[in-house]
Parts: structure tokens; sequence; C-alpha cells
């Protein structure tokens, strides 16, 4: 099945794939400087929590890579400008912030240990790498785990895009969705079209009829008629944020599908690694909603398609644990009580990771 990739470390430099020129255009950028991965993330060049995860540590590791300073106490200096201005591009995806820190840890050992400039560039290269090969690896365990809760078959419902664009590897939810469909299980995806930004319409659609799974794109006021009608077995989302007791932040919209499955019966699935879990915070309360740009809803391709008025556009909605059936990560399935489920597959992520140096 084809996957593509939204971002890759070459000699280069970071290449990434415009997302926002899909599907009418797959144009690559290569940057060379940290400042320009920042831009990218912000101006969604490259969106979904977890290939923001592996831009953010790729931003890192280019800061550390290309920087003209000559010894290890400028860069020490300068490293936390180089974090800050990555983690100053979009506040809800918590792996961005994962990964920043992830990399701090990494160039604090480097410095503790004495190591060398030049073993300091490689070696955080090396690290931004790693975090890359892990999240493919992420993809393909949840992809496992979630398989098995798929339906043998009927038709599946998503939100936004979850997919190898979203993730650098073969994606969450769609990761979940490819890996039924490799087993043998007959799925057909309905896909909403997720405006205003229609990552449904124009990232979704487009990775899946690349990889021959079967779908029909909808738009996101026919969501109700088609969980009424009984054609939904099931939904699989991705999340950019899951607190403690299992509220989680996914693209706006996606509460909406989980209260119409609630109200039909239909199991409503979240598929999403550890490094989203963030356990620091109680409840949904606390994840910060970013607000978009009102020409996302005002504009369509450049066009105005509105009159000038006040706009409202929050780019995520957090659901209520209560409204989710499963959460699948890398470590397994978790169900409520959540804030025993999703501790205890932390805790085994620590417990499998520790002594990695990582």
């Amino acid at each position: 099945m084809n996957v593509a990739q939204p971002i890759e470390w070459t000699s280069q430099g970071v290449v990434m794939l415009d997302q926002r020129r899909l599907p009418g255009e797959v144009i690559h950028h290569i940057y060379t400087d940290y400042r320009d991965v920042a831009a990218a993330i912000k101006d969604m060049v490259i969106r979904g929590a977890p290939a923001i995860g592996v831009a953010a540590a790729m931003g890192v590791a280019l800061g550390v890579e290309r920087s003209n300073i000559a010894t290890v106490d400028e860069l020490r200096d300068k490293f936390p400008s180089i974090c800050r201005t990555i983690a100053e591009t979009r506040p809800t995806a918590v792996d961005l912030f994962w990964a920043i820190e992830r990399m701090k840890r990494r160039f604090e050992q480097l410095v503790s240990a004495g190591a060398s400039l030049e073993n300091i560039r490689r070696a955080m290269v090396e690290e931004a790498r790693a975090v890359h090969a892990e999240k493919r690896a992420t993809d393909e365990a949840i992809g496992r785990f979630g398989a098995e809760l798929m339906p043998g078959a009927g038709k599946v419902m998503t939100q936004c895009n979850a997919g190898a664009l979203a993730t650098a590897g073969i994606g969450t939810a769609l990761g979940v969705i490819r890996v039924a469909v490799e087993q043998g299980r007959k799925l057909h995806v309905l896909v909403p079209e997720t405006r205003p930004y229609l990552q449904g319409a124009r990232l979704t659609a487009w990775e899946l009829h690349e990889g021959g799974v079967p779908l029909t794109l909808i738009t996101d006021n026919m969501v109700g008629h088609f969980m009424k009608t009984g054609t939904v077995s099931a939904v699989v989302v991705g999340a950019d944020r899951i607190a403690a007791n299992g509220d989680t932040a996914n693209k706006i919209g996606t509460y909406q599908i989980a209260v119409l499955a609630h109200e039909h019966g239909v199991p409503f699935y979240v598929a999403a690694p550890v490094s989203t879990f963030d356990l620091t915070i109680a409840s949904g309360e606390q994840i910060p909603i970013e607000e978009r740009s009102a020409e996302e809803v005002t504009h369509l391709r450049g066009v105005r398609i509105a009159p000038d008025v006040a706009v409202a556009n929050p780019g995520f909605d957090v659901t209520p644990a209560r409204l989710i059936t499963a959460i699948v990560c890398e470590r397994g399935v978790a169900r409520a009580p959540y804030a025993e489920s999703l501790r205890r597959l932390a805790e085994s992520m620590s417990t499998a990771t520790h002594g990695l140096g990582r």
C-alpha cells in the first residue's frame, strides 16, 4: 500500500512535503535553517501531532548542526533560543513539546559527558532520526492493536487526517485502517471533509485513494445522517493531546462525531502514541486550544466566500473520555477508567525504554 512521507532528514537539509498544496500539487521544500522549520510547522506545511514532533526534533537538530558557533559553551548559550523558536509554533499538539524536551535531555547528556562540538552535532542529528524511526515503529504497533477492534466488514468513519502525512509513519487512525485492510477486512471509509482547512477532503481522501482503500467523501454536516441510517460500524480518529482522565483533543469536529456515535451506539476509538498522553493535566479543560486565522473560514484558495464579519476558528475541540470506547497506543488498548489504564500504559513504555539513553 502506497504511503506518502511528509518529512525526511537528508544531507541537503530537512525535506518536507508541502501539505498545503495537496492534492493538486506534490511539492517538496528543503529547509537548512531551524527558523524555516519553525515557520513550516506554524504555517502547516507539515501538520499532525506525531509529524509535528518529528519536525520539531529535526528542527532542533538542524539548529545545532548548521550553527556557525565555534565552541560548546557558545552552543549551550544558543541552544535554548533554538528550542524556544520551535516551541512557539503551535500550542495544542503535545508531541511538539515532547520532542523538544527529548532533544534537550540528549543535549544535556552530551554536554555533561564532555562531548566535542562535532560529536554533539552528530549525536543530535542521530537523535532526531531516531525519533523519526521510532514514530514509524509506533504506527505499526498501533495499527496492529487497533485492527483487532475493527469490524470484519462495514463502513468506518474518521476525522481530519491521522494518516502517514500526519505521523511520518503509516498513520495512527489510518494506520489502524490500513493494517485491518491488509489483514483482509472489508472496510469502506467515510471521510468528512473537515472544514475549514479540508484535511479530510484534501489529505485523507488522497492518502486512501492512493493506497487503494475504498472511501466515500462526505461533507461535515452529513455525519449525523450516516450515523442515523446505520451505515457506520465504527469511528477511529487520531489525537493531538490526551489528558490524564482520557479527555482527548483532536481536530475541530471530532467532539460532535463522538456525540453522534454515542447516540447511535457506534464505538468511538482514539488511536495515538504514548507521546500524545499528557498526564500532567487532569482533564481536557486544561488543554490549550489553538485559534487559527479567520481567513481559513472566510476564504477558499484565496477567494473570499464570506462577508467581512466576526469569525471564530478554533483548530481543535475536546472529546470527553465518557464518549470514548477505547484509546489505542503502541503498548496496547486503554479502556475506562482511563486515569488508571493510561498511566499503566505510559509506565510500561517508560520501563521498556529505560536505559536506552534517550
